[in-house]
């Protein structure tokens, strides 16, 4: 009879105490659940997505820009005049980034910090935000054509602030409020230091395919500029290890401050680039 009592006595403590532990594995189990997949390449055309590579991953992107399109077979549809850039890119952990790139055009080397700031979560905050700043060097700048030339001439810097939302499944969407300043500008009126804001999207049209676009808005180009916004279009393809961008744009630079500031194409006029984006973690 003690033992019954007894029974009848631990065992209400027993079940209390047991949906107290299976209370926190729920708890601990669901946490925080955060949007995912957003963008799938580290770049949504020209532009950086808020992606990022993963901790201690390494990322190796190559970028190619073929000449303009209009003159047809006598460039070989731009393939003569091509622009490459090889970009490599290191995951310090799962929200820092650090990159490293050269490009042929211009000569630019270019070293580059991305970090997660806060990201979307389901239910929750609605955005994803990243910070970019890079620092490029321009070593095709010669002293022979500017005899005043100094080393702080050749540096350039960006600094941007990436928005992104994953509306749903196939949609997402970008805001970029970007800062660059090129302390040698080739067109006189021009401020050294500028500003732009940049849109961008993602539709994924199937299993392995999506539609890009992206366009940047110069907010202060000086009215005698040659220079035009950015609107790039183009495909997304993943396959396994690697994400394959096909896309066509109006500027042929792929550094921040060079397809903002020194875009010369005009979709109008039929002076795109075809190129492509080619990436590999390891």
């Amino acid at each position: 009879m003690k033992s019954l009592s007894l029974f009848f006595i631990i065992f209400p403590m027993l079940i209390f105490s047991q949906e107290d532990l299976l209370n926190e594995i729920n708890t601990d189990s669901i946490g925080t659940q955060y949007e995912i997949a957003a963008f799938k390449g580290l770049k949504i055309v020209n532009f950086e997505s808020t992606k990022l590579v993963g901790k201690k991953d390494f990322t190796f992107i190559v970028s190619h820009r073929f000449g303009s399109i209009e003159n047809g077979i006598d460039t070989f549809f731009g393939l003569d005049d091509a622009v490459t850039r090889l970009n490599f890119v290191f995951g310090i952990s799962d929200g820092l980034n650090i990159g490293f790139s050269r490009s042929s055009f211009q000569k630019i080397y270019e070293t580059s910090l991305k970090y997660r700031i806060l990201r979307q979560e389901e239910n929750g905050f609605p955005f994803t935000i990243v910070g970019f700043n890079a620092l490029l060097i321009n070593t095709s700048l010669d002293k022979d054509n500017l005899p005043q030339l100094e080393f702080k001439h050749r540096l350039g810097y960006t600094a941007q602030l990436l928005i992104s939302r994953k509306i749903n499944t196939n949609l997402s969407l970008e805001l970029a409020p970007t800062f660059f300043h090129d302390n040698y500008v080739a067109v006189d009126e021009q401020d050294n230091s500028q500003f732009a804001l940049g849109f961008g999207g993602r539709y994924k049209l199937g299993k392995r395919w999506s539609f890009n676009i992206d366009y940047g808005w110069h907010l202060n180009r000086a009215s005698s500029s040659p220079f035009k916004n950015p609107l790039s279009i183009g495909l997304d393809l993943e396959t396994g290890g690697h994400v394959f961008q096909m896309h066509f744009t109006n500027a042929q630079p792929m550094n921040t401050n060079g397809f903002l500031g020194q875009g010369t194409g005009d979709w109008t006029d039929g002076t795109i680039y075809f190129g492509f984006n080619l990436s590999r973690t390891f």
